[in-house]
């Protein structure tokens, strides 16, 4: 059974301790993420970024 380059990474808020858990293509993607999305402890769209 072959084993995909998706790997399951763990996104951290610039602003708070609260996490999002997403999936990429290690092969496509090799730097880190980082992307705004909302966070709901302070309540508006931060920066996450991606965390080993």
């Amino acid at each position: 059974m072959a084993k995909g380059h998706r790997v399951t990474v763990k996104l951290k808020s610039s602003e708070s301790p609260y996490m999002y858990h997403v999936k990429k293509n290690k092969q496509n993607t090799t730097e880190r993420l980082e992307l705004k999305k909302y966070d709901p402890v302070v309540r508006k769209h931060v920066v996450f970024k991606e965390v080993r």
